[in-house]
């Protein structure tokens, strides 16, 4: 028989695997909330927030609660309509039992619950019932509280009246899965900046962030904003020297949708654009962030000219001229939202372009009239930006003319690797030449290429592009990279596709780690979104006893090994010589065998092995056989993957870590400072 057909006799109907209910979910629970890790587990909180904000964008709800709970338990509470609790035609259940258990089942499909939903999916609640290994819905509707509880999605019985009431709202309590999940622990900071958002984003809802968790402080945040998203701009423009002291703000209905816009100057040189539809931020952007783009540069060209600040030789500003030093809010809602993606990164409406265009510049161009003082200091701010970014053309053309799309002219300091597949090849970036040194001799040279740097790179959240392209280290980065830098990057030309960064574990190379991760969000932000930038961890310490060689990436790991191999503790050391090498003893008998002994006066002898201990001060002192084994040999290192989770967040945290205002940064230092393990001084 032939082998094809031996195939299709083994390929029948008993093949085909039916999933039914939420089967499909717990099948692939990745498919619906993206993965099972610790962004996993929070997706759940959102899904059900998000119905909230549903009820509260429609007008229904005013205030929203969040509580995490002891027993890793999550409770969501909202006073709006509450889940209709009726039964359902189609199902035969209620319609609570109904959006609980079945997959896009809710009132956001065209029927008459919801003009405007960010559950575009109906997918949610649903969802979260079925990666819960308990839940329970309470309803207070028609007068009367409504209870049903659920496991790992399935019912543990029908839906009943509890009790009495004179309100409306939903309560929905929640316990993940443990055997889904493989996190399980909430991060507070995470709710917090989450919600903190969504209460932005839609003006005079309250929400109430409640910790009750066994082991925490009890703790209890309130979010309210009036301002919405005007409000957003100034709380991510505190601490920062603003252009136009009066933030734009426009909030107006269009043909059955509705555009918000929240826009201000700082004197700083990177954008800070967040771009929302229905309240779910879109990091791509889509139809109604081009169509603010176009309506900025097209009205600050048109009053510039206008107002002759503009003079007639000049040429209009571009698109990348009128965005530095912006901060700005969109945020649309409509019915019918159309995104690229699962994870609707990307709005695709083509006619919010033409709406966010017409409502931002009739507004704009008022706004510009009525405050003509900021309209001249925000378009001055633009007029500078341009004369920078001539002068960086100049700048950027030399080094590409020079570069690495010829693949002739590679940085002299560059060792690279043999291997011409980028998906295999890593770079590393270390500090210093003798660190360079011993990665050269130690690493793969088949796909690990070794880049040094020269003492600390210029800080770039303090200057302009044409001065960034001026610094010898930052070109030699651009060149080896070969990709470009900024809107001209091009990840398909990216020529390694693991970039490590390699500095010592003291301060100077936490403060070189910093200035390259800013370097790489200012102007490389594709290489972090796409995963493409890793932080390697060397050992702090080598450990010696006798034959046995031991590594430590931390004092916590360090003693533990000193206990295994029956030693003292730090407490204990009281030798270290002049090469920062310290020797402890490891005693055969404990101190109470040893004074028992010593009480009877026994023959026996106390043997002693010395325990040596070095503290790697730089990678310059381990030789390329050490550095090989810990730090660069992909079956035995430890490196860690650099994520941007919130852009907005990570923006405030360069400006205040490497910006100019100091205030922000001493107070974020004298915070933290008892945190701070391995601090040199």
């Amino acid at each position: 028989m032939a082998k094809n057909e031996q195939k299709n006799e083994n390929y029948g109907a008993d093949a085909i695997t039916v999933l039914e209910g939420l089967d499909p979910v717990r099948k692939r629970p990745g498919m619906y909330i993206g993965s099972t890790s610790a962004t996993g587990l929070h997706h759940l909180i959102w899904e059900v927030v998000d119905n909230s904000i549903d009820e509260a964008m429609a007008g229904y709800a005013t205030d929203i609660s969040v509580s995490l709970l002891p027993d890793r338990m999550v409770e969501v509470i909202d006073n709006g309509r509450g889940i209709p609790v009726e039964k359902h035609k189609v199902t035969g259940l209620s319609a609570l039992e109904t959006v609980l258990t079945k997959l896009h089942a809710g009132g956001k499909f065209g029927g008459t619950g919801y003009k405007v939903s960010g559950g575009l999916h109906g997918v949610g609640v649903s969802v979260v019932n079925a990666l819960s290994e308990y839940l329970k819905a309470e309803i207070h509707r028609d007068g009367k509280i409504w209870q049903q509880e659920y496991k790992v999605g399935h019912p543990l019985g029908n839906i009943k009246a509890v009790g009495k009431t004179n309100h409306t709202g939903t309560t929905i309590t929640f316990k993940a899965d443990s055997s889904i999940f493989t996190e399980l622990e909430f991060n507070w900071g995470k709710i917090l900046d989450r919600l903190r958002q969504q209460s932005y984003l839609t003006k005079g809802i309250t929400i109430n962030v409640l910790d009750k968790r066994e082991d925490h402080k009890e703790k209890h945040y309130r979010f309210h904003f009036e301002g919405g998203i005007k409000s957003y701009v100034k709380s991510l423009h505190r601490g920062k020297t603003v252009k136009n002291d009066t933030i734009f703000y426009i909030d107006k209905d269009i043909n059955d949708c509705r555009v918000e816009v929240a826009l201000q100057y700082n004197d700083e040189y990177n954008e800070s654009v967040l771009s929302f539809a229905n309240n779910i931020h879109n990091p791509e952007g889509g139809t109604h962030l081009i169509g603010f783009r176009s309506a900025l540069t097209r009205t600050l060209n048109n009053y510039g000219r206008s107002k002759n600040i503009l003079k007639e030789k000049q040429e209009n500003l571009s698109g990348e001229d009128v965005r530095e030093g912006l901060t700005a809010i969109i945020s649309v809602k409509l019915a019918d939202p159309q995104f690229e993606g699962q994870t609707k990164g990307k709005l695709g409406n083509a006619e919010m372009k033409g709406y966010v265009e017409q409502v931002m510049g009739d507004a704009l161009s008022t706004f510009l009239e009525e405050h003509p003082k900021e309209a001249e200091a925000m378009i001055g701010k633009c007029v500078l930006s341009a004369q920078a970014r001539l002068a960086a053309r100049s700048a950027r053309a030399t080094i590409l003319r020079k570069g690495a799309l010829e693949g002739m002219t590679l940085p002299g300091k560059l060792a690279d690797c043999s291997s011409r597949h980028p998906e295999e090849c890593e770079l590393y970036i270390v500090e210093g030449d003798s660190a360079g040194g011993s990665a050269k001799q130690g690493r793969d040279r088949r796909f690990q290429a070794i880049l040094p740097l020269r003492g600390k790179i210029l800080n770039v959240e303090r200057a302009r592009l044409d001065k960034m392209l001026a610094n010898n280290e930052i070109k030699n980065m651009i060149i080896a990279l070969g990709a470009n830098i900024d809107d001209q990057f091009d990840l398909e030309k990216l020529r390694y596709h693991r970039i490590i960064i390699m500095t010592d574990a003291d301060v100077d190379g936490a403060h070189i780690r910093t200035l390259l991760l800013t370097l790489f969000f200012r102007h490389f932000l594709p290489l972090l979104n796409s995963g493409h930038v890793y932080i390697a961890q060397p050992p702090l310490y080598q450990l010696k006893k006798g034959a046995s060689v031991a590594y430590a990436y931390s004092d916590e790991e360090k003693e533990t090994i000193i206990k295994d191999w029956g030693g003292m503790t730090d407490a204990e050391i009281v030798e270290e010589d002049e090469d920062g090498e310290k020797e402890i003893i490891e005693s055969a008998e404990d101190e109470n065998e040893e004074e028992e002994n010593n009480n009877k006066k026994d023959d026996k002898t106390k043997t002693s092995v010395k325990i040596t201990i070095q503290r790697y001060k730089g990678l310059g002192e381990m030789n390329p056989d050490q550095l090989w084994n810990t730090t660069m040999n992909p079956a035995s290192r430890i490196v860690k993957q650099v994520t941007i989770e919130d852009a907005s967040k990570a923006d405030q945290v360069f400006d205040m870590l490497m910006g100019d205002n100091v205030a922000p940064r001493k107070n974020f230092i004298q915070t933290h400072a008892k945190k701070v393990q391995n601090l040199d001084v």
